[in-house]
């Protein structure tokens, strides 16, 4: 792929947050003590008045913005998904999720590319536990556009939401006139002999891959699922009848994410081999995000890979 303009999905949350207060009154954003890497202190600069510190406390958080949400407010708490998912999921599920309130979960930082700070802080567990939650959309932007769009889309489902958002600058694959819909996935690139099914950074790796496979002769159709609760399985249906062989990739446990969704999709409506690539049942650790993708087989190389293997 040519180089592209890259920016950090965490970066764009900032940003959304801040052009969405301009048009909405009633939105209010929480963070537990991390505004400057999570990136709501832009927000925070602009609406200081509509901005709460919650401090290290993130259940905590997760319970006010309950609270805050039954007063009117549309509230986004903020933290890392390890935070969000892991240390709160119990406030998340019973909280705001058993009411169905109306809060949105911003959850930056992670998946592998988190890069230095280890295995601790490399959530790759959040979207299997978000997904368990009866009426949780879940939702994992690939690039700034979509990540900025999809800020947008939360405010206006009723109902709580889980965007995760990433810490590595991601390539920017949108262009500004991009349409955003819940629900739908999109088809980055056609091909007939097998499907690539990616979410969240791990799209510009599926296309990179695409890219080296039609080199040797392969045609991918790629497949950006940034929703991947509810999934689009119309889509997904039609084109593994289509091409007969399905890949998944993600920045997650092969168990219970984007790969799962896609098997329980398949399994029901239209059984075909499906390969998920993704982080296969093991702890992170800590090294530069870059370096980390490549050791995990979730660059583009890596992914190109995997899929020669299979083919």
């Amino acid at each position: 792929m040519s180089e592209v303009k890259k920016i950090a999905t965490r970066e764009s949350y900032g940003n959304a947050l801040v052009e969405l207060a301009k048009e909405h009154d009633n939105v209010v954003v929480l963070d537990a003590d991390l505004a400057a890497a999570t990136k709501t202190g832009i927000f925070k600069k602009a609406n200081p008045d509509k901005f709460f510190d919650c401090g290290i406390a993130e259940a905590n958080m997760m319970g006010i913005a309950a609270g805050l949400s039954t007063t009117g407010k549309v509230p986004f708490a903020s933290t890392f998904a390890m935070f969000a998912a892991g240390r709160a999921y119990e406030q998340i599920r019973n909280e705001i999720g058993y009411p169905h309130l109306n809060v949105k979960i911003g959850a930056t930082h992670a998946g592998i590319s988190v890069g230095e700070d280890g295995a601790t802080h490399q959530c790759n567990e959040d979207i299997a536990l978000m997904r368990t939650i009866p009426g949780m959309t879940v939702i994992n932007p690939c690039d700034d556009v979509e990540a900025r769009a999809a800020v947008k889309a939360a405010y206006e489902i009723d109902g709580p939401v889980y965007l995760r958002f990433g810490r590595l600058a991601a390539p920017v694959l949108n262009k500004e006139d991009y349409k955003f819909e819940v629900g739908k996935g999109v088809i980055m690139r056609e091909g007939k002999d097998l499907t690539i099914v990616a979410t969240g950074l791990m799209v510009s790796s599926a296309l990179e891959a695409a890219e080296k496979l039609a080199q040797d002769g392969i045609e991918a159709t790629v497949i950006n699922i940034h929703t991947i609760k509810p999934l689009d399985e119309d889509l997904i249906v039609e084109s593994a009848k289509a091409t007969g062989k399905v890949v998944t990739v993600e920045e997650h446990s092969v168990i219970g994410g984007l790969g799962s969704a896609v098997c329980d999709c398949l399994s029901a409506k239209c059984p075909t081999p499906v390969t998920k690539i993704g982080v296969q049942d093991v702890y992170g650790h800590s090294g530069p995000a870059v370096e980390l993708l490549k050791e995990f087989g979730l660059d583009g190389e890596g992914v190109y890979k995997s899929i020669k293997e299979i083919m």
